[in-house]
């Protein structure tokens, strides 16, 4: 099945871009370790999710490019058509000369209701040239104006237009010292709209990929392409092709169906989170092993002492025992519990891993049962150059920290009033901030709850 990939927004082109780029230079590279029947259908698999072919037989990513400004826009199809090895199609944009100024209820209100129709033409059309369409996928950030408040206004449209499709919103978490004054102002808004909307949320911090970025990557000047590209590196983990535990011929058909029955058991709980080891620069690759054990070992840890990257885990944590009477409120501190995990395994020997450790039931809150809770997908394929290399894609408490921290920042400046007339003049009133900080609010306490 394929899926249409939306992107909005300076941020949500730039990583948009970097994804087609690492699937393509994923599925060109020798490097399968695997036979060559194997290697052929995770080829064609890869071009029917995210390419479809022209007669020049160069593929043409299935995405709609949208921004309120055309600098990024033209860059980002000029970019892509130079490569010689992927392209957008020339009439899948649509772009403004005016920007949103940062203000999320200048894209939502004003923005998106006035270009619906052109956008939503754009999108019908990519849908249509699927066989079978598989869902969505948009990319965009919180802090700004137009990837979060004309992304939201998209997808709701999208959920309207199409009811029995489903969504995956990919969201950029602003950096926590942040670029925009009003960033948290915009992230709220953002994240409530799309709680109604999607059917989850796969969330990157700014500030997480940064420091993989220095300390993993060894990065001296990083600039947003080297960010950029480790977030793509992971979505790429994800959503190349894998074989699920019931379909041991063929590999997944729907990528985004397959994610959501495993990962999201209740509309309550959306928010995703995605870790991938081993990450390292291109140079260190030929002179590192991996063993499997190794990997799973480090994965698991990461899951329950909510480590952002491989390095600085605190192997102190330790899940709760079963059985004992502790009321949850005593949980072992800084243990991060689950609703549903899913291990992406790629490279050699995957068939033979032992994945036992993440069905241990402590790991999961008390209503799931752990067979239900986890999923594990595997393909003997490897991913760009790496032999061996495992995600986590993990609906817990991931984001409880973060998204605390900016609900209150913002409701601190919704307090005192502090740059609301910069929404209300679009149509955004106090009460509507208020329902969204509720939203979160009944998420926050959700998620603690586990």
């Amino acid at each position: 099945m394929s899926i249409v990939t939306v992107q909005l927004g300076q941020c949500g082109n730039q990583i948009g871009h970097e994804v087609f780029s690492a699937l393509c230079s994923d599925i060109r590279g020798t490097h399968g370790l695997c036979s060559k029947k194997e290697n052929e259908s995770y080829h064609d698999s890869c071009k029917e999710r995210f390419f479809c072919e022209e007669e020049s037989g160069v593929p043409v990513a299935r995405a709609v490019l949208v921004d309120m400004e055309p600098k990024v826009i033209s860059q980002t199809l000029s970019m892509a058509a130079r490569s010689g090895h992927w392209k957008y199609n020339s009439h899948s944009h649509f772009c403004q000369k005016q920007g949103s100024g940062n203000n999320w209820a200048n894209g939502y209100s004003v923005h998106g209701p006035r270009h619906k129709e052109a956008i939503m033409n754009l999108v019908q059309k990519e849908a249509e040239k699927c066989d079978r369409l598989g869902g969505f996928f948009t990319i965009m950030s919180m802090a700004g104006g137009t990837g979060s408040g004309l992304g939201a206004f998209v997808t709701q449209c999208l959920r309207d237009a199409f009811p029995a499709s489903f969504i995956l919103n990919h969201v950029i978490w602003p950096y926590g010292t942040g670029e925009v004054i009003v960033q948290n102002y915009n992230s709220v808004l953002t994240l409530s709209h799309l709680y109604q909307s999607s059917d989850a949320l796969l969330v990157h911090e700014n500030d997480v990929i940064h420091k993989i970025c220095a300390q993993l990557m060894n990065i001296k000047q990083i600039s947003f392409r080297d960010v950029n590209q480790v977030i793509a590196h992971q979505l790429g983990s994800v959503f190349q092709p894998a074989h699920t535990a019931g379909e041991s011929s063929g590999y997944s058909r729907n990528p985004l169906g397959d994610l959501m029955e495993t990962l999201v058991p209740h509309p309550e709980f959306k928010l995703l989170g995605l870790r991938n080891i081993p990450q390292m620069p291109e140079s260190s690759l030929a002179y590192s092993t991996f063993s499997w054990p190794g990997l799973i070992k480090h994965l698991r840890q990461m899951l329950i002492a909510n480590a952002k990257m491989e390095e600085g885990i605190d192997w102190q944590v330790r899940p709760p025992h079963p059985g004992s009477s502790i009321p949850t409120t005593n949980k072992p501190l800084h243990f991060n519990t689950s609703i549903a995990n899913l291990v992406i395994l790629r490279g050699k020997d995957v068939h033979g891993v032992d994945l036992g450790s993440f069905q241990d039931p402590s790991l999961y809150t008390s209503w799931l049962n752990p067979q239900d809770a986890f999923s594990a997908w595997k393909t003997p394929r490897a991913f760009n150059k790496y032999e061996k290399s495992a995600s986590l894609v993990s609906n817990s408490q991931f984001l409880l920290k973060p998204l605390d921290s900016i609900v209150g920042k913002g409701w601190n400046m919704f307090a005192s009033k502090a740059y609301l007339h910069q929404y209300t003049k679009f149509g955004i009133q106090e009460e509507d901030f208020l329902d969204c900080f509720t939203t979160l609010e009944q998420v926050i306490s959700s998620y603690t709850n586990l």
